[in-house]
């Protein structure tokens, strides 16, 4: 994938102001709504978006450490590495979700979780605002990032950047399909 640097970065912001405005919402409803799921192997909206703050705790540091050691200036095209372009691509929503295994520490299940979640969420999404603003500055290309799974695997910046965003997109979809189903069931 190549993508203009600024058009890219302008679709990631659009992503994350969505995604606020979803939390913000989730906001005005009861802890029991939130807390609901349809069974005990599925997630319910607190445990959707007490995954990603789990995923924001490693990436938000990463990418924030690594944009502030940069010294290569920006450059006008993003180029999506292979293997970063794969675990984007793999995030994105999909009509009918596939469904992925988590890492044992990254997996809220059976979590005691309140509205706090959702606080913790709307500062990671403003943090990463934050950071696409100051991307526009920094080699999406030349910047690389660890990823949570391993110590050897490095991410150029941008592609870092899309499957965090993207992996946001994919739970945030997860949770509005429980409220949905949800509706159902009441």
């Amino acid at each position: 994938m190549k993508i203009q640097t600024n058009q890219l970065l302008e679709d990631l912001k659009n992503r994350t102001l969505r995604n606020i405005e979803k939390a913000k919402e989730y906001q005005e409803l009861s802890e029991e709504q939130l807390n609901w799921k349809e069974n005990t192997e599925k997630w319910s909206v607190l445990e959707c978006l007490e995954h990603l703050n789990l995923y924001g705790d490693f990436y938000l540091p990463e990418i924030k450490n690594k944009m502030a050691a940069s010294t290569v200036s920006a450059d006008a095209t993003f180029k999506s590495g292979w293997l970063g372009n794969y675990f984007a691509m793999s995030m994105l929503p999909k009509e009918k979700l596939n469904v992925m295994k988590t890492f044992k520490d990254k997996n809220p299940v059976g979590s005691d979780l309140d509205k706090s979640i959702i606080e913790r969420f709307l500062s990671q999404q403003y943090t990463m605002l934050e950071l696409l603003d100051k991307a526009s500055s920094i080699n999406l290309n030349k910047v690389k990032t660890g990823i949570s799974i391993s110590n050897w695997i490095k991410l150029k910046l941008g592609d870092t950047f899309r499957v965090v965003i993207y992996h946001n997109d994919r739970h945030i979809v997860q949770a509005d399909k429980v409220l949905a189903l949800q509706l159902v069931e009441v």
